[in-house]
C-alpha cells in the first residue's frame, strides 16, 4: 500500500496560543507546508508551477481535531491525494505523534488555476502522474458547501488585506482567513472541527467585512465578506 508523504516537526512557541497548544490556523500551515514539501520533492513545486504558469488553490478544508499538540511536542505531519477529477484534486492530511497517536485528520479540495487566464484548468497527465494516490482516510466527510444564514449575523470591525497576508500567488493565503475568523472564538474555547469554503480570492488592499453567526450554541460561523456583501470565504468552527 502507498504510504502518505510525511515530515517530522516540533511545535514552536510562535505557533501556540495562551494554552500553549498549536493554534487552529497554524495547523493549516503544517498541512500546507507538507503538501508543498511533497510537490518540491517530486519536482513539481514552485519553480515547476512558475514555468508552467499555473498554481494549486484550495477550495475547501475540513479538519477534525482530536488533540491539539503542546509547545515543544514532536509531531509527524502527512498528506496524500486520493482522487483527481478534471480541474480538481482531493487530498487528505493528518498529524500524529511519533508514537502514532492521531492528533488531527483533514480533507481538502484543490483546483489547478491557469495564472494567465485566471481560470481553472484541467490537471495535466504529467502532473497527475507524479503523485501516487492513497486510500481516503477514515473520517466523517462533510459537504464542501457551507450555507450562510439569511440574517441575524453580527457585523464585526472591518479588516484590510496587508502584504504579510499574501502568499506566492499574491493573494491572501488560505490560513489567514482562518486567522481572521479565529479572532472571534470565545475565550478558552476548544475547536472540535473546522470547515472552510473559499469562494473567491482576496487581494492586497481588499477590505473584508466579517459577519458572525452563532448557530446551535456550538457552531461559530464567520462570513468574510467583501464590500459588495459577497463572501471571500466562509469559516465554520464546531466547538466542544
Amino acid at each position: 500500500m502507498v504510504k502518505m508523504y510525511s515530515f517530522d516537526g516540533r511545535i514552536r512557541y510562535s505557533e501556540v496560543d495562551r494554552s500553549r497548544r498549536l493554534t487552529v490556523e497554524k495547523t493549516i500551515d503544517y498541512f500546507q507546508d507538507c503538501s508543498s514539501f511533497q510537490s518540491e520533492d517530486l519536482g513539481v513545486g514552485l519553480d515547476y508551477m512558475e514555468r508552467n504558469k499555473f498554481a494549486w488553490v484550495v477550495n475547501y478544508w475540513q479538519i477534525r481535531f482530536l488533540r491539539r499538540p503542546c509547545m515543544g511536542e514532536s509531531v509527524r505531519t502527512g498528506t496524500a491525494p486520493y482522487e483527481f477529477k478534471g480541474i480538481m484534486g482531493m487530498r487528505n492530511f493528518m498529524m500524529e505523534t511519533p508514537e502514532g497517536e492521531r492528533l488531527a485528520a483533514a480533507n481538502s479540495v484543490w483546483t489547478l488555476l491557469d495564472l494567465e487566464k485566471m481560470y481553472p484548468m484541467r490537471i495535466p497527465a504529467e502532473l497527475k502522474d507524479k503523485y501516487k494516490l492513497c486510500p481516503k482516510l477514515e473520517m466523517d466527510y462533510k459537504p464542501r458547501k457551507i450555507a450562510v444564514p439569511g440574517g441575524g449575523g453580527e457585523r464585526m470591525q472591518e479588516l484590510e488585506v496587508k502584504f504579510h497576508h499574501l502568499d506566492t500567488n499574491r493573494h491572501m493565503n488560505n490560513a489567514q482567513y482562518v486567522h481572521f475568523a479565529a479572532m472571534y472564538l470565545p475565550a478558552d474555547s476548544e475547536v472540535k472541527e473546522l470547515r472552510v469554503e473559499y469562494r473567491r480570492q482576496a487581494l492586497l488592499g481588499d477590505r473584508i467585512e466579517p459577519v458572525l453567526y452563532h448557530i446551535e450554541d456550538k457552531i461559530l460561523l464567520t462570513s468574510l465578506n467583501g464590500e459588495d456583501g459577497r463572501p471571500y470565504a466562509v469559516v465554520e468552527m464546531t466547538l466542544q
